[in-house]
């Protein structure tokens, strides 16, 4: 018979294994794509190239997986676009927003990152300052990672600084476990109580991903799309994300580049 706590582990070692991998070529892809990114590209093609580089890769296309298939290899949300923005045949232009959101799935598992960057040199202060600070709300979340911790730590810790910031709070989009499945259990707001919700235990993986705005939070899905997600007073959005691993003593992010 095997002992269960035996096999257990080696699960939960592969996984971990796996997901390193797979977080390591979503790390380095996304960190060419913000290199590989200028102005006058589309979003489609932007997209080939990222389908392109994931098989290149090793890994697999992830959004080609889902039940409800999306129109592309990664999610482009440009300006008032906040999330899973479906890849068009409009130019990019100096001084767009654009954020990148990308599952790849390897070895059997899934990692999940978002970046979001201004297009060419030229770009509002405003939205530089509301990437800055989105990104350093991702970072204060994912220093609260250690086992025993709340998912309302994080998302107290995401809220303080995004509201400090004067940034709207995404509520109505979330973080979310992730592993065998793209979306898992526990669902990761980016607000909450501290000491409140699930408690994580070494192993856990999730994705962390702040979501911010420059005006009023409401959003709504574009009809002509079906899929991106728009700024209801046409301000612009903003989202960052990596996939993170609760080890024995806090936390590992798994989608780094080298």
């Amino acid at each position: 018979m095997v002992n269960k706590e035996t096999a257990d582990d080696k699960t939960l070692n592969e996984k971990i294994a796996a997901m390193r991998e797979g977080g390591k070529i979503l790390g380095n892809l996304l960190r060419d794509l913000k290199a590989y990114v200028q102005p006058g590209m589309t979003g489609k093609q932007i997209d080939a190239w990222v389908r392109q580089e994931i098989l290149a890769r090793g890994a697999e296309v992830a959004y080609d997986m889902l039940d409800e298939k999306f129109p592309g290899a990664i999610c482009i949300s440009v300006n008032d676009a906040l999330v899973h923005g479906a890849p068009t045949d409009e130019p990019l232009e100096e001084g767009d927003k654009v954020s990148f959101d990308l599952d790849i799935y390897y070895k059997g598992y899934f990692t999940d990152s978002a970046f979001t960057m201004i297009v060419g040199r030229k770009g509002s202060p405003a939205v530089k300052k509301m990437i800055q600070v989105t990104e350093s709300s991702m970072w204060e979340g994912i220093e609260q990672v250690r086992p025993g911790a709340h998912i309302g730590d994080i998302g107290h810790a995401v809220e303080a600084v995004l509201r400090k910031g004067h940034l709207g709070v995404i509520e109505n989009y979330v973080g979310h476990g992730i592993g065998k499945t793209m979306h898992e259990s526990p669902e990761v707001p980016n607000y909450g109580k501290k000491g409140h919700g699930y408690k994580l235990v070494e192993g856990d993986t999730i994705c962390i991903e702040p979501m911010s705005c420059l005006g009023k939070p409401a959003n709504y899905v574009d009809k002509d799309s079906n899929w991106t997600v728009k700024m209801a007073d046409g301000s612009i959005g903003c989202h960052c994300e990596h996939t993170v691993l609760v080890t024995a003593t806090g936390y590992e992010v798994l989608t780094l580049a080298d």
